[in-house]
């Protein structure tokens, strides 16, 4: 059951911070400053998924992994604070620092320097999360190593 429940919120962590980062980039290209506007709101409001997800899946796989100490384990448990670290120090500051500026009309340097930033950190964090899903599906058997 454990090992269900870290998938399921595993999954619905990366699939928002995977939404976050494509609703952001098609924003920028093809909405207006009204829509990046909303779309930074909407991120905000969709922390409210995002944070119990992140933290339901750091609990069950510190669980599901104590005492574990082979290759796909300690590659995990590397990144899990990474991805931890870049959402609490970039990620979420980020997200609220957009919505203010967005929601003021106020689309300056700093707002696109933030903007980049936050691409950036969210490639990551989503790079992170596929690889960590990757070697759950090894470690579960659902997916072979590739030969």
């Amino acid at each position: 059951m454990k090992t269900r429940i870290h998938a399921i919120a595993g999954f619905v962590a990366f699939i928002m911070i995977a939404l976050f980062w494509t609703s952001t980039v098609l924003v920028e290209i093809l909405g207006t400053y009204e829509a990046v506007a909303t779309v930074k709101s909407l991120i905000l409001l969709g922390m409210i998924v995002l944070i119990p997800a992140m933290a339901i899946v750091g609990a069950t796989g510190m669980s599901l992994g104590a005492g574990r100490r082979d290759r796909l384990t300690k590659a995990k448990k590397t990144r899990m604070p990474l991805i931890a670290g870049n959402g609490i120090l970039i990620l979420v500051p980020a997200a609220f620092f957009l919505a203010a500026r967005a929601n003021a009309g106020v689309f300056d340097t700093w707002f696109y320097a933030v903007q980049a930033l936050e691409l950036v950190a969210g490639t990551a964090n989503i790079t992170m999360m596929g690889l960590n899903i990757r070697d759950g599906l090894m470690m579960t058997r659902r997916i072979r190593r590739a030969a």
